[in-house]
C-alpha cells in the first residue's frame, strides 16, 4: 500500500491527473446519468400531464370520505386497523421468500418453524375474520 502511494506520488502530475480520472470517471458518468434521469422525472409530469381542475380534482380527499368540519372530530378507527393487518400479512409474505429460496438449506427444523409461525398467522387471521375486523360495514 505505501509503495503504491510513493509510486504515485512520485508519478509526473500530467500522469497523475489522467490516472485521477480514469478512476473516478465512472462515478462521474453514473453521477450525470442519474442527474438527468432525475431531472427528466421531475420535469416530465408538468410537461406531460393533462391538468383541466374541477371542482371534484380540487376537492379534499380524506381516507374515502369528505373532510370534516373540525379536526378534532373522532376519527372512525377502521382505517388504522385495515393498515396494520396489511402491514402484518405483508411481513408474512417478506418472511416467506427468504425461506423459500433456502428450502433446501434449513432442513426438518427450519421447516416446522416455519409451520409453527403461518400457524400463529393463520389464528391471528381467523380470529380477526371472526370479530369482524375485516368488515368494512
Amino acid at each position: 500500500m505505501w509503495i503504491n502511494a510513493t509510486a504515485w506520488i512520485l508519478q509526473p502530475s500530467g500522469q497523475r491527473m489522467s490516472s485521477l480520472l480514469q478512476d473516478y470517471l465512472p462515478l462521474v458518468i453514473f453521477m450525470a446519468v442519474a442527474g438527468g434521469i432525475s431531472a427528466a422525472l421531475l420535469i416530465a409530469p408538468f410537461v406531460i400531464a393533462y391538468s383541466k381542475p374541477d371542482p371534484e380534482k380540487l376537492s379534499a380527499y380524506e381516507c374515502g370520505f369528505n373532510a370534516f368540519d373540525d379536526a378534532r372530530m373522532k376519527f372512525d378507527v377502521r382505517f388504522y386497523l385495515v393498515s396494520l393487518l396489511f402491514i402484518i400479512f405483508d411481513l408474512e409474505v417478506a418472511f416467506l421468500f427468504p425461506w423459500a429460496v433456502a428450502f433446501k438449506d434449513v432442513g426438518l427444523f427450519g421447516f416446522w418453524s416455519m409451520m409453527i409461525f403461518l400457524g400463529v398467522l393463520t389464528i391471528g387471521f381467523a380470529y380477526e375474520w371472526k370479530k369482524g375486523a375485516l368488515e368494512w360495514d
